[in-house]
């Protein structure tokens, strides 16, 4: 197997349980490579394939992309929204381009996406968003939109599945923040507290990976969202609870608002997202609510 992004979060869970499962895996990093295990590569669109990236790609029998810089980073200036665009879609560019010209392609690409390619609101009358959903507004849902329109070329040589993952409930990212105001005492409702928080288990996320590479009638778009949908306050209450720390503040969501762009996608979007797409092909999740996940 071959891990593009294997040193953030996901990508580490996901080299170790393969390895612990038997399978051989090599990494994708923009260093210089440091043992037979690693291809050194820019992650960066060219015009040409580079050689190092279609040796990598030939080599694999599975691929996994898990590129992307932070999203839980405040602020999102106009710099930092780029890389976030860039650090996502150039990779995928460059893998697409790779796969699609090689004598002996992968039989299968999971590339990461997220579940903000719904937007910050569902439709009106919806109460849950599989994966035939439209697109919705927002910076994160463009992102998204072409982020999975980059995998289009390598579409018609191997399987491709897109995993649009949900708040990863782990203790680093956005949940880090939180849980470290939750620790202060400061644990507090966010807006309304009823905007839905797609979560998912960082354990239930990894074998979600590994199901979605093994499972070859699995293709296309794959919500990565735990079982039973969640509100906000939900997941706050929950977690000051497990912490032992009061929870009786609010922020306003006009307060959220003023805290910028991410703030505002982040923390006041709506995702009643369901995991259809996994649970019709088999998948057991071991996480099936937000309590158990934290």
């Amino acid at each position: 197997m071959l891990i593009a992004g294997a040193s953030g979060l996901i990508g580490t869970a996901l080299r170790q349980r393969l390895e612990q499962g038997g399978h051989q895996v090599r990494v994708l990093v923009r260093r210089a490579s440091r043992g037979p295990d690693e291809y050194s590569w820019t992650g960066r669109p060219a015009w040409t394939v580079d050689p190092v990236l279609a040796e990598a790609v030939r080599w694999a029998e599975g691929v996994a992309c898990l590129n992307g810089a932070p999203t839980a980073h405040w602020p999102w200036t106009a710099a930092y929204r780029q890389l976030i665009v860039d650090s996502r879609v150039g990779p995928t560019v460059a893998l697409a381009k790779a796969i699609a010209t090689s004598p002996e392609p992968p039989a299968v690409w999971v590339n990461a996406s997220a579940c903000g390619y719904y937007g910050l609101l569902p439709p009106p009358g919806t109460t849950e968003l599989s994966e035939s959903a439209p697109s919705g507004g927002g910076f994160l849902a463009a992102c998204c939109r072409a982020w999975e329109a980059a995998t289009v070329p390598a579409r018609s040589v191997t399987r491709v599945v897109r995993a649009r993952t949900g708040l990863v409930l782990a203790p680093q990212g956005m949940l880090e923040q939180l849980a470290r105001l939750t620790r202060l005492g400061l644990a507090a409702q966010v807006g309304s507290g009823h905007q839905f928080w797609p979560w998912v288990s960082l354990r239930d996320e990894v074998r979600a990976w590994e199901f979605a590479l093994a499972h070859q009638t699995l293709s296309g778009p794959v919500n990565l969202a735990g079982p039973q949908l969640a509100e906000a306050g939900q997941v706050t209450a929950s977690l000051a609870r497990l912490e032992h720390r009061p929870y009786w503040l609010t922020i306003p969501t006009f307060a959220v608002q003023a805290a910028g762009l991410a703030a505002r996608e982040l923390l006041l979007g709506s995702q009643p997202v369901k995991p259809a797409a996994l649970e019709s092909h088999g998948f057991d999740f071991q996480d099936r609510t937000v309590e158990s996940a934290l």
